[in-house]
């Protein structure tokens, strides 16, 4: 079911919408939004609720009955691409690489859509947040606690490039996040998501149901959490398994397979 980020019931709602002024805070001319930039003057606490308007009305081509976008089916449900991928990494302790200019994830984060409102406007979005607050250590072959974890990075949303769309296009194919890229550059100037080696994230999924960014404080949304692609930050691998499990499923590892570069990085 969809909730309203202004539904003060709703936890994460509030959240949601503090995180844009978070990010505007740390830039006084744009929120960043993946590589999409909101002007700092727009607020994200509005103080009234917008302007109602008339539902939309359109013809259902299969019933050739007149529907509203309120009573058309608006149940979002989310699956999770090449889940067996993520569990066998998950059993072992997934590993992503962050570097200063950025790395991509892998396995790549792609989920598919149904459910939505065939013809109303959603925008999907991840964010990845702290699984918890420690700081981790690979010690004995295992990831142990070390510590208290460090203070957190700047937060940082990413938003799908097709966005917004209607709900047929989401719907039609794979929604596919491989562009989304991780750093520990705190000075990161790209829209990348930043955050700290060693330390445990969990990707979190949005839908939200608007036709426009602005309107994001005002809409609805569902948010969708796979515990299996949770993993530690690194800036070099830890586990062999982890290591091979890369090599072995990851079309662009050629690297490792000819010079052996995550074993290489991790001596040094």
């Amino acid at each position: 079911m969809l909730h309203s980020f202004l539904d003060p019931r709703v936890s994460g709602g509030g959240d949601f919408a503090r995180l844009y002024a978070a990010n505007g805070a740390a830039d006084a001319d744009a929120v960043s939004l993946g590589s999409v930039s909101v002007p700092a003057g727009c607020s994200f606490f509005p103080t009234a609720p917008p302007t109602p308007r008339g539902p939309l009305l359109y013809v259902s081509p299969r019933k050739g009955t007149e529907l509203t976008l309120e009573e058309e089916e608006d149940e979002p449900k989310v699956h999770l691409e090449a889940k067996e991928l993520w569990r066998q990494f998950h059993q072992h302790g997934t590993e992503m690489v962050i570097t200063k200019s950025g790395r991509r994830m892998f396995p790549p984060f792609k989920v598919r859509c149904s459910g939505l409102s065939r013809r109303a406007k959603y925008i999907l979005l991840m964010d990845i947040v702290a699984a918890d607050d420690c700081r981790y250590k690979y010690h004995g072959s295992r990831w142990t606690v070390a510590g208290k974890a460090d203070p957190e990075m700047p937060r940082r949303m990413y938003l799908h490039p097709d966005s917004p769309a209607s709900g047929d296009h989401w719907m039609s194919k794979t929604v596919n996040f491989n562009k989304l890229k991780l750093t520990n550059n705190i000075s990161d100037k790209h829209g990348f998501t930043i955050l700290n080696s060693m330390h445990k994230y969990q990707p979190r999924f949005h839908v939200v149901k608007a036709n426009d960014i602005q309107k994001l404080p005002y809409s609805t949304f569902k948010t969708c959490v796979f515990s299996e692609t949770e993993f530690v930050a690194v800036t070099a691998y830890q586990n062999d398994k982890i290591t091979q499990l890369k090599i072995d499923n990851n079309p662009f590892a050629k690297g490792f397979r000819d010079t052996g570069n995550g074993r290489r990085e991790k001596r040094q």
